[in-house]
């Protein structure tokens, strides 16, 4: 019976420290371990032969959760009430064996490790292809800085540096990689509890939804970095002589060859395929805003020219709840609506990739000001079908017929009870106007 001690010397288990590595390894397989039967199900809804990003996310981001929605602490209780009675059991079983767990501990620390990696690459492609945080869309930037709740704010203002997005999700591309390799495991996930706790602070501080899931990765990083925490600090703070790490891993020619095998498969899957198809989709499908097209033409910013409700002209007023103020149409089947009239703001924030369009809510949460709609086109009848994408305002949906009497001029009407006439506004903005001139420190000409 021996462990690994600080000095990389071997020494026996103590029978405090066997009960807490039974419950400890329990804990740990029961959170890397898909157990949620969703999973299962989400995992043969996938067409593998046109498998997609969005895809490969949703299946690295799973938690083990014994709820609907996200994940939350309890399930966390419920794992470590689960891990201690299996690990009470299993020292009662095993407690006249001479256990050594030196290579249960190597390949649970293997485990935890891919899982980790895992999950990181999941994130960094994200970020390097900026699809986390994408630019703001037109409606957004021509919101009041105050309707914006925290975390969307915190999230405009990554998108609008796409080189700093960029950036984070290199390091985390480069830690992922780190962890793959045993003698290189320690340091990624020391610098991975660095960058990692930055995140859980920022989702504590801007009212995140990743809080729970990025205390997890920690746990799994500090969990790693475990192994060589006493040697790193005799070393680097006692200073004292420390022996290295004296415990290797004996593997028969078929571990060896099944090892490089499977560590190739999870490259090829998880690093080469899965950054080639973020990229891709990057251009042609980011997951945060809608891809079906919108009005052709038609994107811009719109003054409310006329506006009459029920056969009644209402003029400008900038107090007025009823009136519309402005009108964003986007480049996509969304169009937002500016009145004083109050919003419940939708605040949900959980960080989901969705494959289908319906549900794609990014624009339109953690906002006020703005009634933000999508709309399917009827172009033989002119019309367009409006719905709330708001989750509070299931039932605002309308039907109003368009017409274009010029590129710069929309018409919409619903019978005798609205008619509303648009003109679209030469709108110059300074961010794109900075990001044009390759510079921002240079002078923007309006």
């Amino acid at each position: 019976m021996s462990t690994i001690a600080q000095t990389g010397e071997l020494h026996p288990w103590k029978p405090q420290q066997k009960l807490l590595f039974r419950i400890v390894f329990v804990y740990l397989l029961l959170q890397v371990l898909p157990l949620d039967w969703t999973f299962y199900r989400y995992l043969g809804s996938i067409s593998w032969g046109h498998v997609t990003y969005q895809d490969i996310f949703n299946l690295a981001h799973y938690s083990t959760r014994f709820t609907a929605g996200p994940a939350t602490f309890a399930d966390w209780g419920i794992l470590l009430v689960i891990a201690t009675i299996a690990g009470v059991i299993w020292t009662y079983r095993d407690a006249n064996k001479a256990a050594d767990y030196n290579q249960l501990w190597y390949w649970l620390r293997v485990l935890v490790r891919y899982r980790l990696a895992l999950a990181i690459l999941a994130y960094g492609f994200i970020k390097f292809f900026p699809l986390q945080a994408p630019y703001p869309s037109l409606s957004n930037l021509n919101t009041a800085y105050g309707a914006f709740n925290r975390w969307k704010l915190f999230s405009m203002s990554l998108g609008i540096v796409p080189g700093y997005e960029l950036f984070l999700g290199l390091v985390e591309i480069l830690l992922a990689i780190a962890l793959l390799y045993r003698k290189t495991a320690s340091i990624g996930a020391f610098v991975f509890l660095i960058f990692c706790g930055n995140v859980f602070v920022s989702n504590i501080a801007y009212e995140g939804g990743d809080t729970v899931y990025s205390l997890q990765l920690i746990v799994f990083a500090f969990f790693i970095f475990s192994f060589d925490f006493f040697r790193v600090a005799r070393l680097l703070l006692l200073q004292l002589p420390t022996a290295p790490n004296t415990f290797r891993p004996q593997f028969s020619n078929g571990l060896r060859v099944a090892r490089i095998a499977l560590k190739s498969a999870f490259v090829l899957y998880f690093i080469v395929i899965y950054g080639i198809k973020s990229g891709i989709g990057a251009k042609k499908d980011p997951y945060q805003y809608p891809g079906t097209p919108g009005l052709p033409d038609a994107q811009g910013l719109y003054n409310v020219t006329t506006y009459v409700l029920h056969r009644d002209t209402i003029p400008y007023s900038p107090v007025d709840t009823v009136r519309w103020q402005n009108v964003v149409f986007e480049s996509w089947n969304t169009i937002s609506i500016k009145t004083l009239e109050p919003v419940i703001i939708d605040n949900s924030n959980e960080h989901t990739v969705l494959n289908s369009q319906e549900g794609r809510n990014y624009e339109s949460t953690g906002t006020n000001g703005r009634r933000y709609y999508s709309y399917a086109i009827d172009a033989g009848r002119q019309q367009l079908v409006l719905k709330n994408k708001n989750p509070h305002y299931k039932a605002d949906s309308f039907v109003l017929t368009y017409s274009r009497p010029t590129p710069q001029q929309v018409i919409l009407s619903a019978g005798d009870s609205l008619y509303v006439v648009l003109d679209r506004l030469p709108k110059k903005y300074l961010l794109q106007e900075a990001a044009g001139s390759g510079s921002r420190t240079r002078k923007l000409k309006l």
